[in-house]
């Protein structure tokens, strides 16, 4: 498309768009916190309120089961009615639910609570991301802003263990969930000066039998990962997974024939869009899958402790956070493309690293692995979200957003799911033939089940019969390590050659990064759809005509 002479730069954010981002990345910080310190608490909660094991399965699930659930109407109720106005309810409502949480006398009442705070959540995450992108026109600035409220989300889950187990060491266990209050408050403090108001100045009205589609869709699909990966394949979980896709197929086919679709079905034809959201998807499948099996590992195989197997998986956090920091300052030399390639090939040699590891002396391997792989997955996640967002229109800002976590969720939920069954079959198979003779049956059924199953029986079992159990499971372990460290270094690399072969060629025509002026535009870099306006489909051109209009704001 010819360059327009009288192109005018994106106009940089200052002090006040820096400072914003600074309240927008605290929360960000403490819900991953929040989430984390959950599970150190879980010991506690049950000897002070004594919930079933049903209770307690939903305890620990239903504040991701509902974020998973309503982010994309989250987002998109954000577009409508104003990001900035979204993220204070938000807020609110998630400081009045940490305390409700956090003075619970009941599982019933810890139940609800946490429910509130999922329903909370998802409104903060989709409207803060929307506001970044509204606040940081400048391409740079906006990857590094993306950059920096995405490491915040990995220190929270660096600083949660060790922030966790020192409060319970003094404190309640509800105490764990006041840390997110005091941000809360702050958020609303300052929320209204820092934050400007943006919102969709053409919205459309809201189609009921869209939303009842989409969240029953979501809602069925990620109680059914969820369930796969905690119990395995049983008929419930299956069927739930599959009429879940099943109405996302009906949601989709009704996108395209209704005149205001919940979500725009021209999104996922832009290249940069749906090559980008892939590419998370991917990164977090291989990312959530091959840390499930790590962290087990750790303590299962190598026998640390909850607090040293935190303490252990901290280079993996450090390089995740070093990584996303990074991946802005690498778009001086390289563009965003180059970049996520550069890192998932990074992560390729984490997992290549992770083959390698034994029964014994496994922990440096893995430490060294864990490093490698969220150094390189980090830029993939900050970049990508940062490429998503930017390819769409601004007023489409909080629904795009909102798809963003919703593809987090889901990766992480799918990664758990279909690499754990992997891997749980690879060790039932192996530790079934080599379990010594004379094992009573029930034991040996125990020890089939789950490493941490076979760690428990082994304790039982009488002096040399327990320690040769357990050499076995151990073995075997590693092995079903072994093969999900194989098939995530398969995946990452097509998932290299694919970012590579599909946005490497867009971003020579104005993708981020470069040398001074490489964007071809004087935008110093930008996002580059693949289409172009004249040739897109028709409601996103319109889109685009509209985004080189102002934004309906209030200050």
């Amino acid at each position: 498309m010819s360059q327009d002479a009288t192109f005018t730069p994106p106009e940089r954010a200052g002090k006040r768009e820096w400072t914003a981002l600074g309240v927008l990345a605290l929360p960000a910080l403490l819900i991953t916190l929040d989430n984390t310190v959950l599970h150190l608490a879980v010991p506690h909660l049950s000897a002070s309120i004594d919930p079933s094991g049903l209770q307690l399965l939903w305890i620990v699930d239903i504040y991701s089961f509902l974020i998973a659930g309503l982010l994309i109407i989250a987002g998109t109720l954000g577009d409508r009615v104003g990001r900035r106005r979204l993220l204070l309810i938000g807020a609110a409502g998630f400081g009045l639910a940490s305390l409700l949480t956090a003075f619970s006398s009941s599982a019933e009442m810890l139940i609800v609570s946490r429910a509130l705070l999922g329903i909370a959540g998802a409104t903060l995450m989709p409207s803060s991301m929307s506001l970044i992108r509204n606040m940081f026109a400048d391409p740079r600035q906006r990857s590094v802003a993306f950059s920096v409220w995405i490491a915040c989300f990995l220190v929270g889950g660096a600083i949660g263990p060790m922030v966790g187990g020192a409060m319970l060491e003094h404190f309640w266990w509800g105490s764990v969930f006041l840390l997110s209050v005091p941000a809360m408050v702050l958020l609303l403090i300052v929320g209204p000066v820092l934050l400007p108001e943006y919102r969709d100045p053409n919205p459309g009205r809201i189609d009921p039998a869209s939303v009842l589609l989409l969240v029953t869709s979501l809602l069925s699909t990620v109680y059914g990962l969820k369930v796969l990966a905690g119990e395995g394949v049983e008929p419930l979980p299956v069927v739930l997974l599959v009429a879940g896709l099943g109405l996302a197929v009906v949601f989709a086919s009704r996108q395209r024939r209704i005149r205001h679709p919940l979500l725009e079905p021209g999104l996922f034809r832009e290249r940069t869009f749906a090559v980008s959201l892939g590419a998370m998807a991917l990164a977090l499948f291989v990312m959530s899958g091959s840390q499930f099996f790590i962290a087990q590992y750790l303590q299962m195989v190598v026998g640390l402790s909850p607090l040293e197997t935190g303490l252990s998986s901290l280079p993996g956090s450090v390089g995740g956070v070093v990584g996303a920091l990074c991946a802005p300052l690498a778009l001086r030399w390289m563009r965003s493309a180059y970049v996520m390639t550069a890192g998932l090939s990074i992560a390729v040699v984490g997992f290549a690293v992770l083959t390698q590891v034994q029964t014994e002396n496994g922990l440096i391997p893995v430490m060294i692995a864990l490093g490698l792989l969220n150094f390189g997955v980090a830029p993939t996640i900050a970049l990508g979200t940062d490429m998503m967002i930017a390819s769409a229109p601004p007023e489409k800002a909080g629904a795009v957003s909102a798809i963003s976590e919703t593809c987090h969720e889901l990766g992480l939920g799918m990664g758990i799911a279909i690499l754990g069954s992997v891997g749980t079959a690879v060790y039932r198979g192996e530790v079934s033939g080599t379990l010594p003779e004379g094992l009573p049956a029930d034991a040996a059924s125990r020890v089939q089940d789950t490493i941490g199953s076979a760690v428990y029986e082994a304790g039982r079992l009488p002096g040399e019969l327990g320690t040769v159990v357990l050499d076995a499971a151990r073995a075997a372990f590693t092995d079903a390590l072994f093969y999900v460290s194989v098939i995530c270094t398969v995946v990452t690399l097509l998932t290299v050659i694919t970012v590579a072969v599909l946005l490497g060629p867009l971003s020579k025509d104005g993708g981020h990064g470069g040398g001074e002026g490489d964007g071809g535009d004087g935008t110093a870099g930008g996002t580059a759809s693949d289409e172009p306006l004249e040739t897109a489909d028709p409601r996103m051109a319109d889109y685009r005509r509209q985004a080189a209009a102002p934004e309906d704001r209030a200050h």
